[in-house]
């Protein structure tokens, strides 16, 4: 089949290939010596080089083996072997305290190797005071990377931050000021609720979130909202763009976006989808400077390899498998969907262009999602399609009040009242009937054959557009 899926997204092999290589290293005994392994498939994929289908078969193998062995690699990094006595060390606060039924939970990082740790405190004055950034004294025993100390073995005190990392110590720069600005939201009288899905839409925190309000989020299909990701990237990338767009050198417009961009994902903590969405926008942006192609499998595939690269751990994270399952669902079904209408009615008609767009964009993503959402929470949502026209629109408004509220506290006002309408609007949403499927819970095989269905319908439908004299591959597939 001409313009195939392997030819236009090559990399989608290669990604396929050190994924399942992860799969193998995360499952398989780690006495195979990796390294040797490796060299020799690559040395034979290079005699193979007269060969060129059998070679482009050992390039993937060299990708799988090449996942197994980083794999291999972080299990041997992280298997740390704690004290069995009680210790004394430095350590500098990386969360805000966390109230439980009887201690302060608070995330740690040890200043001399840079591990994190979870420490239970007694819930007292100065558990509660304890802010990102505060350098702590400890003495505890360790166990698989929590701790209990009680109450006369800790206190505050200057700590040396020479041994970590430059990354470990520009996030608690940020961290630092992402604080502030949360204090920031408390003065100017947002609390409950509203403060709890500002904080989490804008800045990343969900430490406020109550188990109720997660509820009626996950109930309507709209938690994606509450977890940074591509929606809210690309919020700030456009409003980035949009301050650049007058400057004359388009190379230092691109370059200062691609910074700021970072700058945020720095800010609100490094999570996995954040990562992910900056690192495709980060391609994206550096593709428009050199007018090629420029959001595409390809570039989720590089995006994937990339953060594999660092984390091959991040393949087991829920967020991880969610995010790029929408984001290849919308890249391949996209075409699809905006093909159903003809293209001069959408240029002519920008409400119904915007509605069907949302629509094709919803509709897509969710596709991608709900085995997924499935397997991992028993639910699906079927008002996705309705709450996404109402949670979409509510977190671009969200996240540019939040900014306009920063620098003009007076207009605190419009963002609760637009938080508190949401948060009443999915409460109502989620009392109704039938807004629900409970109880699905699919095993690994059930849901990997559900993918299969959804990909053999999708290149069926490629194999007889053409046939039927309907070729959505012009829209970009």
């Amino acid at each position: 089949m001409r313009n195939s899926l392997s030819e236009s997204a090559p990399l989608v092999r290669l990604a396929v290939s050190m994924m399942a290589g992860i799969l193998v290293g995360e499952y398989v005994a780690s006495a195979i010596p990796w390294w040797t392994v490796f060299g020799g498939v690559v040395l034979l994929t290079l005699l193979l080089w007269r060969y060129g289908h059998v070679q482009s078969v050992m390039i993937g193998a060299c990708f799988m083996v090449l996942g197994a062995l980083l794999m291999d690699r972080q299990k041997e990094s992280q298997s740390v072997e704690w004290p069995a006595q009680e210790v004394q060390y430095e350590a500098v606060v990386l969360s805000a305290p966390v109230e439980k039924p009887k201690t302060m939970a608070v995330d740690v990082l040890l200043t001399e190797n840079g591990r994190r740790l979870t420490c239970y405190l007694y819930k007292d004055r100065r558990s509660r005071a304890l802010q990102i950034g505060d350098g702590l004294w400890l003495q505890s025993r360790i166990q698989a990377g929590r701790t209990f100390v009680a109450s006369w073995h800790w206190h505050r005190q200057q700590v040396s931050l020479k041994r970590l990392s430059p990354v470990d110590r520009t996030r608690l720069v940020f961290l630092r000021y992402r604080g502030r600005l949360l204090a920031r939201l408390s003065d100017q009288h947002l609390s409950g609720e509203a403060y709890a899905v500002v904080a989490a839409m804008a800045l990343g925190d969900k430490s406020a979130l109550t188990k109720d309000l997660r509820e009626i989020y996950s109930v309507t299909g709209t938690s994606h909202v509450l977890a940074l990701s591509g929606l809210h990237l690309g919020i700030i990338y456009s409003l980035f763009s949009f301050f650049m767009v007058r400057l004359r050198w388009q190379t230092c417009c691109q370059l200062l976006t691609i910074l700021g961009m970072w700058a945020f994902v720095f800010l609100v903590g490094l999570p996995v989808s954040a990562v992910r969405s900056a690192t495709m926008l980060t391609v994206y942006a550096l593709c428009a400077l050199g007018h090629r192609s420029r959001m595409s499998l390809n570039i989720l595939a590089f995006t994937a390899m990339l953060i594999l690269a660092v984390n091959p751990q991040a393949l087991f994270d829920v967020g991880f498998q969610l995010s790029f399952a929408a984001v290849a669902a919308i890249l391949l079904l996209m075409p699809l969907f905006e093909s159903a209408l003809p293209i001069g009615y959408l240029q002519a008609h920008r409400v119904v262009r915007w509605v069907w767009g949302m629509v094709a964009v919803s509709c897509a993503a969710q596709i991608g999602v709900a085995p997924l959402v499935a397997y991992y929470f028993g639910r699906f949502s079927p008002l996705f399609l309705l709450t996404n026209f109402i949670v979409i629109p509510a977190a671009m408004l969200i996240l540019y009040l939040s900014l306009l509220a920063w620098m003009v506290p007076s207009l605190a006002y419009l963002l609760i009242n637009v938080v508190t309408t949401l948060n009443a609007s999915l409460t109502w949403m989620a009392a109704l009937p039938g807004v629900r499927i409970e109880g699905l819970h699919p095993s690994v095989l059930q849901t990997a054959m559900v993918y299969l269905v959804i990909i053999a319908c999708y290149l069926l439908i490629r194999i007889a557009a053409p046939i039927a004299g309907w070729s959505p591959s012009r829209r970009g597939w």
